[in-house]
C-alpha cells in the first residue's frame, strides 16, 4: 500500500512538473522519443511544432543531418531528400533564455534568424555556441527529450554520407513514423 501511495505521489509531482507545457511523442524508424514542448517559455515555436504536428507533416520524413558530437536535424525531407512545402518561418525566439544543451530541441534556420518552418534537430551535447550572444543571433530552444535519450544516441551514430549537395545524410533513412501530442499544454 505504501508502495502504491509514493508511485502515485511521484506522479503527481511528474505531471505537476508539465502542468503547462504538451508532451509531445515521436515515433521514428530507431525508437520512441518522449518531449516536452516549452510552451511557457517558447510560445512561438513550441506552437509552430504542434501545429506541423497535428496537420501530421512530420510523418514520413526523415532525419537528414547526422552529426555526432553535434546533433540531429530533421522534420522537413523525404527519403528522397526532397522538401516538403513548409508555412511561413517564424520569428526568432533564442532571447528566451533557453540552452542549447543536450537533450533539448531547437529550430533549425538558414543564416537569417527569422528563417524557421518545420526543421528542427536535437542537441546531442552541449552546445553553448549555438546559444544567443552580442555576436550571434542563436537557434531557438522550444523543448527537451524528456524519454527517449537512447534513441537520439543511436539516430546520433547511424553512418552517414554525402548526398547530392546535402552532408551527414544517413546511409539508411531514419524516418519519422510520427508526432503526436499526447498531452496539451494546460489553457492558462
Amino acid at each position: 500500500m505504501l508502495k502504491q501511495a509514493l508511485f502515485a505521489a511521484a506522479a503527481a509531482v511528474s505531471l505537476n512538473a508539465w502542468a503547462g507545457n504538451s508532451i509531445v511523442e515521436m515515433k521514428t524508424s530507431q525508437g520512441t522519443v518522449e518531449i516536452e514542448l516549452f510552451n511557457d517559455k517558447a510560445p512561438i515555436s513550441a506552437k509552430n511544432f504542434e501545429d506541423y504536428a497535428k496537420a501530421d507533416f512530420y510523418s514520413g520524413t526523415i532525419f537528414h543531418r547526422v552529426i555526432p558530437g553535434f546533433m540531429i536535424q530533421g522534420g522537413g525531407m523525404n527519403a528522397q531528400m526532397e522538401e516538403k512545402p513548409v508555412k511561413a518561418p517564424i520569428r526568432n525566439e533564442s532571447y528566451n533564455g533557453l540552452k542549447n544543451t543536450r537533450g533539448t530541441l531547437a529550430m533549425a534556420r538558414t543564416n537569417d534568424p527569422n528563417s524557421a518552418t518545420s526543421q528542427f534537430f536535437i542537441n546531442t551535447v552541449d552546445n553553448d555556441f549555438l546559444n544567443k550572444s552580442a555576436m550571434n543571433a542563436g537557434y531557438a530552444v522550444f523543448g527537451k527529450v524528456i524519454k527517449g535519450m537512447d534513441v537520439v544516441d543511436k539516430i546520433e551514430k547511424v553512418p552517414s554520407a554525402n548526398y547530392g549537395a546535402h552532408q551527414n545524410v544517413p546511409r539508411t533513412p531514419v524516418l519519422i513514423h510520427s508526432v503526436k501530442i499526447k498531452a496539451p499544454a494546460a489553457q492558462k
